[in-house]
């Protein structure tokens, strides 16, 4: 009995994974509401233009989720060093860059919105419902990249419970409002568009409203602490130029993380429509493990952060055993279940006979894409919460070039299955690349 007996460490990963876990499978409920909704409205032109609508803000956004990730991480280690003052301070130069983006998406709306039909290259009725629906969706840039900043804030402070209320009531509102607004008032992309605008506005003053009540406290205190002094100058420029590094290295690594993806579906896109929808389905059986392993890596960058803060490195090394022993634990179940139900979940998701017969071909490579991304997933949050984030950029780039070069290789004489080996050694490599970093990074003393 003592073998499966949960410790205290295990309690604390479940108590920020699970709540993780919950928000990560609501985030794409916002966008399958978008589509339900148009889906419903008469024209295939409506469900093509919240695709392409919706594709450029997941890309504009992803490239940003340093604001979560770098705040995240600094603020776990300002909390285990118990400086109350330098999370508060966290906060506030986070929330500002997320504004400041913010501000120039809204100034820079039209040449963003060009250049992304330009890439996309949609039909004329596509392009011109998207241009609808990005110009309304565009004014919730600052709520979503300043949700970004209060969620990393919310994950340092180790309160994942936050987030997830916060993804619920999105989702709450995001259905009732564009419902309607759709059947009730009769509008159509405009209305969807209107109430994912709702929703993310609210997102974010829940969010404001959650951290106010549980932590305003700390604010007061840190608004009184940091006024003038000449220590507290030098603290906030030292802060300043941590979250500007770490930001920066984070940024660069998620656009190598975009350019493998974005390649991968031009690369299956350039194989015919079967193989691109084949590619599209079992991208989603890694999704759905991504969003699983994601909550443990928001547990191992949450406490991992706060430990190397702390100093406290015994119970850092424990943690980062134990966040491994659960993601093993989640590799085995989802291998299982793709071994097992795989072909019939592909099969619940499209009843197109060539795709159907088709993916029986590849959906080998979607069982082995849990136990070749359960590394790279887990040192992911680890060096998130220590703020390695020159090592995660490097891993990264590393995993990168290994990606294109087995493309190179193998897509000629295999095809697709090239594509997916390239994509499979990609995850490998950067889980690789982190265990071999990780051994030469100084630990505090």
């Amino acid at each position: 009995m003592n073998i499966i007996r949960l410790t205290e460490r295990d309690h604390q990963i479940l108590r920020i994974a699970i709540p993780s876990i919950v928000s990560n499978i609501t985030v794409p409920l916002l966008g399958l509401v978008d589509v339900a909704i148009t889906g419903h409205l008469g024209s295939a032109a409506y469900i093509g233009a919240i695709a392409v609508g919706g594709m450029l803000f997941n890309v504009m956004y992803w490239l940003f989720a340093f604001l979560r990730m770098g705040t995240s991480g600094l603020t776990s280690q300002a909390l285990g060093q118990r400086d109350l003052t330098q999370c508060a301070t966290l906060l506030r130069r986070s929330l500002l860059i997320a504004f400041a983006i913010g501000a120039c998406m809204l100034l820079l709306q039209v040449p963003i919105l060009k250049l992304g039909l330009l890439i996309m290259a949609p039909t004329d009725d596509v392009s011109q419902l998207t241009s609808v629906y990005f110009k309304i969706c565009i004014w919730g840039a600052p709520a979503s990249l300043g949700l970004f900043a209060l969620n990393g804030w919310f994950i340092g402070m180790q309160n994942s419970r936050s987030p997830m209320v916060v993804a619920i009531v999105q989702n709450v509102v995001n259905i009732a409002a564009s419902l309607f607004l759709v059947y009730v008032l009769g509008m159509k992309v405009e209305g969807v568009a209107t109430g994912t605008l709702i929703a993310q506005w609210c997102g974010f003053l829940m969010a404001g409203i959650l951290c106010w009540h549980y932590y305003g406290r700390i604010a007061k205190r840190a608004i009184r602490k940091t006024k003038s002094s000449e220590s507290s100058s030098t603290s906030r420029k030292g802060t300043a130029r941590a979250l500007w590094s770490v930001n920066r290295d984070i940024f660069l690594r998620t656009l190598c993380l975009v350019c493998v993806l974005m390649f991968f579906t031009s690369a299956g896109s350039r194989q015919g429509e079967v193989v691109l929808a084949v590619n599209t389905l079992l991208m989603q059986l890694y999704l759905l493990v991504s969003y699983v392993m994601d909550g443990f890596a928001n547990a191992a960058e949450a406490m991992s952060g706060k430990y190397w803060g702390a100093r406290n490195m015994g119970a850092f090394r424990q943690t980062i055993v134990h966040c491994f022993v659960w993601g093993a634990v989640c590799t085995a179940a989802f291998t299982l279940l793709y071994v097992i139900g795989g072909e019939p979940f592909l099969r619940l998701l499209t009843d197109e006979p060539s795709v159907v017969s088709a993916s029986r071909s590849y959906v080998v490579w979607a069982w082995l894409v849990p136990v070749c991304s359960l590394a790279a997933f887990i040192w992911d949050g680890v060096f998130i919460g220590i703020t390695a984030s020159r090592q995660m950029l490097l891993s990264s780039f590393i995993a990168a070039i290994i990606f294109f070069s087995v493309y190179a290789i193998a897509i000629g004489p295999w095809g697709n299955h090239g594509l997916w080996l390239a994509f499979l050694c990609y995850m490998v490599a950067r889980g690789a690349v982190q265990t071999f970093l990780f051994r030469h990074i100084d630990h505090p003393q």
